[in-house]
């Protein structure tokens, strides 16, 4: 049993299979493992197969709650947030390679930087004939526009990224450059931290460099090439939005790194500066990292139609007012066609070799080099020298006649678009699948930054693999794996950590980072999500219960207050016509449409779709969190996932399911409430909290106790009511008596200390609105705040007594009704008025795929 057991426990790395001709990065070129992969792959193996799975299930969890994810795109243009896959077992590369391959990528990024500064400088390299002029004017990433425009420092090209594969003799070769805005060192380092906790042991065994030290030099470098500032200069980051690929990168790197995460609207150019919009006023910007492709940065000189960028940037640029890194129309780097021609100007510039050669190349603008690929499309790979969502590579040996001989003909026709690449070969490297070690394709892509003195490299990277055996496509598009890189140190490396660090201590200015008005958009609308999904979700747990006594003792009286709930829940959720109108079939069967408003995501209004919308837009200002409330964020989402939408429609799993929900609520509002500074996020969160808390509560209680019942059923409602508010206990501590309508109106509507009341929020909400930023005339109330006041004022001026006073009204109490609509409305116009004056930017979160470019794939 014992051996049976053992067996099914192996991780079956004595059945692992190297193919002939094909370098593998355990086995390499001796036919037997390395050393350093042996004591590896020996501590796997002492773990087991069911370990290593846990602990893979664990890094997934973790991912998960730390919002990693890789946006796709379906065919429907739909956005899927794809969960990041993570390899438990990471590449290992020995320090004596990585010395070459660092050395390597060195001299190639200096390379690549002397060219950069040729094409838009002097042109040397175009009037001495050493680049062809089709070559550079024919790649869209090339813009006249940028001539002239490059500052005066000497690391123009301030990040580069490389993917590296090895050949079947084990030669790494760059298979391509990545050089307009390289995505995937955020991931990487996600990775490295997932790793240091599932596998802490043999990370701390195995000595591996650690990454820190290259996000401190990519800090140091932006800082140095800021023009104005240079003490303290403001950099931020510009993305294109949460719907891009690879947004949650930009969200944790501004994040890790301490910019601001900006999108275009929230940037403006005047007087040749560019400003950020926060709500505090306009504030300058010295150094943008963008991550938004160039073409899409300005839309006045660039590409017209973008809505992503910020109008007038290239002449602020130009101006030497602000610095882009990279700089505009450094995509011209990435022409696939340029890799032929990098050993001549290496050696020209460099007077060099180059140390890590591309994969063979063969531009087709030149005669003799299309002649070849031409003749032997079967043998080769071909390319556009634009890269585009349309221009896809292609396999010749996959091509039917028919497909070959059209690709023929666009040859032809335009020889300077096309270019030939060698089949290369990947090398295979060990990974877990399906609870054994097998081998699959890998590209390695590193990543190099301009510290301010000179390139500095990220010792590993981020390695991807095939998800297949056979896959010759390695990308995250196609759902390939992803996995640490592990350079082995000489000796135990110490964690460099971004942040400076002093040897003594000192007193320092505290730098308050600007609240752009596209966060505090998001900011509002998070809390106002928040109130919406848990008054939704109290009384929705109020019904169950209640139905479940109308099921058990049928008493007419149950089934009373179960209509007014019932009623009350539309009128809350506004998802009419609902238990409103025409629904005396939906109250004698209310179930079908209880489900829908729980697990309906299309249907507005919906548990569904309010928790689908918090998410989002929590999403849209990851940077903000911390790793703990973004956790609480996760949760409420994955929860409701697990315990509601895939479960059955039954009682029983939606009440579990709603008692998970507010117990999440709850907890991401003391978190944020107890690690949130009071500064302008907090009083937009929290602004949109009590508003919201306002309006549901309103509508609740004009649902509800606004109307008049018999006794009995009265009672019943006033019960539920007060158990839907958390209120009940408060109310039987402090009036130690039956429940009655007065004393329930006092507590939830005029007592200002209770935090569930009306008036608690109108008086918190003036409160945060007297001291958002804004200019004030001194002599005059701002229009929100005057709003708020009458509100407020209007509320503390009633009593109880006259609120409830016989108006011959036999439906409702006509005063009271007519109280909480006018607050309804006033809160409304609060909200318009608030959204007016600190919201004014475009409609970025509606910018979808058809404005969203393509990233740097990874």
């Amino acid at each position: 049993m014992g051996n049976a057991e053992t067996a099914t426990n192996t991780i079956g790395v004595q059945y692992y299979e190297t193919r002939l001709g094909v370098y593998d990065e355990m086995v390499a070129t001796e036919h037997k493992v390395l050393p350093y992969w042996e004591r590896f792959i020996g501590a796997l193996e002492t773990m087991g197969s069911d370990e290593i799975g846990h602990r893979r299930r664990e890094a997934q969890r973790l991912l998960r709650e730390n919002g990693v994810t890789y946006n796709v795109y379906g065919g429907d243009e739909q956005k899927l947030a794809r969960p990041w896959r993570l390899d438990p077992v990471p590449l290992l590369i020995s320090s004596e390679e990585w010395l070459t391959i660092e050395a390597g990528l060195k001299q190639r990024a200096e390379l690549l930087n002397l060219i950069l500064k040729d094409i838009y400088g002097e042109q040397t390299l175009l009037k001495k004939g050493l680049l062809p002029a089709e070559l550079v004017f024919g790649h869209n990433g090339f813009f006249h526009a940028c001539v002239g425009t490059l500052p005066n420092h000497p690391k123009q090209l301030a990040l580069y990224s490389a993917n590296l594969v090895r050949g079947s003799k084990g030669r790494l070769w760059v298979l391509s450059d990545r050089t307009q805005a390289p995505s995937g060192s955020g991931y990487a380092l996600e990775n490295r931290t997932v790793m240091t906790r599932i596998l802490a042991d043999i990370f701390r065994e195995t000595q591996v460099q650690r990454i820190g030290g290259f996000f401190k030099g990519l800090d140091k470098g932006l800082t140095t090439i800021a023009r104005h500032n240079k003490d303290n200069p403001r950099i931020v980051v510009l993305t294109p939005g949460p719907f891009n690929e690879t947004y949650f990168e930009h969200a944790y790197l501004a994040s890790y790194l301490g910019y601001t995460l900006v999108q275009g609207d929230d940037l403006t150019v005047r007087d040749g500066y560019v400003w950020l919009k926060s709500l505090e006023g306009l504030q300058p910007v010295d150094v943008i990292l963008r991550r938004l492709d160039d073409s899409f940065c300005d839309p006045l000189t660039l590409r017209s139609n973008s809505r992503l960028g910020i109008t007038g940037l290239l002449e602020a640029v130009r101006r030497g007012n602000v610095v882009v890194a990279n700089p505009l129309g450094s995509s011209v780097l990435e022409n696939p066609g340029l890799l032929a021609f990098l050993p001549k100007l290496a050696r020209y510039f460099l007077n060099e070799d180059l140390l890590l050669p591309s994969v063979a190349s063969w531009w087709c603008g030149q005669s003799r080099e299309r002649d070849f690929v031409l003749n032997n499309l079967d043998k080769l790979i071909i390319k556009q020298i634009n890269r585009g969502q349309g221009n896809q590579t292609l396999y010749g040996s996959r091509l039917s006649s028919t497909d070959k001989d059209s690709l023929r003909a666009a040859i032809i026709a335009k020889p300077y678009l096309y270019v030939g690449q060698e089949q290369f070969s990947f090398s295979m490297v060990p990974s877990f699948i399906d609870h054994h070690i097998e081998p699959r394709n890998a590209v390695l892509r590193s990543f190099i930054v301009a510290n301010g003195e000179d390139y500095q490299v990220m010792p590993g990277g981020l390695t991807r693999v095939a998800r297949d055996k056979d896959d010759i496509v390695v990308s995250n598009q196609a759902g390939g794996i992803s996995k640490d890189t592990w350079v082995l140190a000489t000796e135990d490396d110490k964690p460099a950590g971004v942040t400076p660090q002093s040897s003594r201590n000192q007193f320092i200015d505290a730098v308050a980072e600007p609240l752009t008005s596209r966060a505090a958009d998001h900011l509002f609308w998070v809390g106002r999500y928040l109130e919406r999904i848990d008054g939704a979700a109290r009384l929705l747990r109020t019904i169950l219960l209640k139905y479940r006594d109308t099921q058990e003792f049928k008493e007419a009286t149950d089934t009373h207050c179960l209509t007014v709930l019932l009623r009350s829940l539309t009128h809350v959720t506004a998802t009419y016509p609902g238990f409103a109108k025409n629904g005396e079939k939906l109250l004698a069967a209310p179930e079908t449409e209880l489900f829908s408003l729980a697990k309906d995501s299309k249907r507005p209004g919906s548990l569904a779709a309010n928790i689908q919308a918090f998410v989002q837009s929590a999403f849209s200002i990851r940077d903000l969190w911390s790793q703990d409330t973004w956790r609480s964020v996760d949760s409420i989402q994955h929860r409701w996932q697990q315990r509601v939408i895939n479960n059955e429609s039954a009682i029983e799993p939606l009440q579990s399911g709603l008692d998970e929900l507010i117990t999440g609520i709850v907890a991401f509002t003391g978190l944020t409430t107890e690690s949130m500074t009071r500064e302008a996020s907090w009083l937009m969160l929290d602004s949109g909290r009590r508003l919201e808390r306002a309006l549901v509560l309103i509508a609740l209680l004009r649902s509800t106790i606004a109307l008049r019942h018999d006794q009995a059923t009265q009672n019943q409602v006033l019960e539920a009511v007060l158990f839907s508010t958390d209120s009940l206990n408060i109310y039987l501590r402090r009036y130690r008596a039956f429940i009655q309508l007065p004393m329930l109106l006092e507590l939830l509507l005029l007592d200002e200390t209770h935090p569930r009341s009306v008036a608690y929020q109108l008086h918190q909400l003036s409160i945060h609105i007297s001291l958002l930023p804004r200019e004030h005339n001194k002599c005059q109330l701002s229009e929100e705040e005057r709003l708020i006041i009458k509100a407020y004022t209007d509320l503390r001026l009633s009593n109880a007594a006259d609120l409830l006073k016989d108006d011959g009204d036999e439906g409702i109490y006509k005063a009271l009704d007519i109280l909480l609509t006018d607050t309804t409305t006033l809160l409304w116009r609060v909200a318009e008025v608030i959204a007016r004056a600190y919201f004014s930017h475009s409609q970025t979160s509606q910018l979808m795929t058809a404005n969203n470019p393509p990233e740097d794939e990874l």
